[in-house]
């Protein structure tokens, strides 16, 4: 499961200079990759914005499940990542959110020397308490490899 919070010390969600979610995830990519894991796989945000995040990533050989096709961990870390920023991208000042759920669907095997993957997501609804998305990721040739959904728990500042 994925959990972020929008900072350490979350701002008061009344100050209005407090950065929103869409700040902090802008903030975190400027300064390169935001998490380790996106780095090790070579995850670049293509793009950020309220709602929508696009991930993408070059399939490789190291990624290789004994099938000898990009391992089933790799697709789901690709579509986690995308779903978990467009939640964050939602929020406001000083709040945070969990993953609930997380549901893929495998489509079609993807080949190591694939080329550039893109997971892109979109945030379906923003409550106060929950929020829900869905992503999918497709080849360079625009065809869909998998899809996934998310549902977050949305946690006040």
């Amino acid at each position: 499961m994925t959990t972020v919070k929008a900072e350490t010390t979350p701002p008061s969600a009344h100050d209005p200079a407090a950065p929103t979610g869409l700040d902090l995830l802008r903030q975190r990519f400027a300064a390169g990759p935001p998490v380790a894991v996106a780095e090790m796989l070579g995850m670049l945000p293509v793009i950020v914005e309220h709602g929508t995040v696009s991930f993408a990533c070059d399939a490789d050989p190291r990624f290789a499940n004994p099938m000898g096709t990009v391992h089933g961990g790799i697709i789901a870390t690709l579509l986690d990542s995308a779903l978990g920023c467009a939640v964050q991208s939602v929020l406001p000042a000083g709040a945070a959110y969990t993953t609930l759920s997380l549901e893929l669907k495998y489509l079609r095997p993807v080949a190591t020397d694939a080329g550039e993957l893109l997971a892109s997501a979109t945030v379906v609804h923003a409550g106060r308490r929950q929020a829900t998305a869905e992503a999918r990721l497709t080849d360079r040739e625009g065809r869909v490899l998998a899809t996934a959904t998310t549902t977050c728990l949305v946690m006040s500042g």
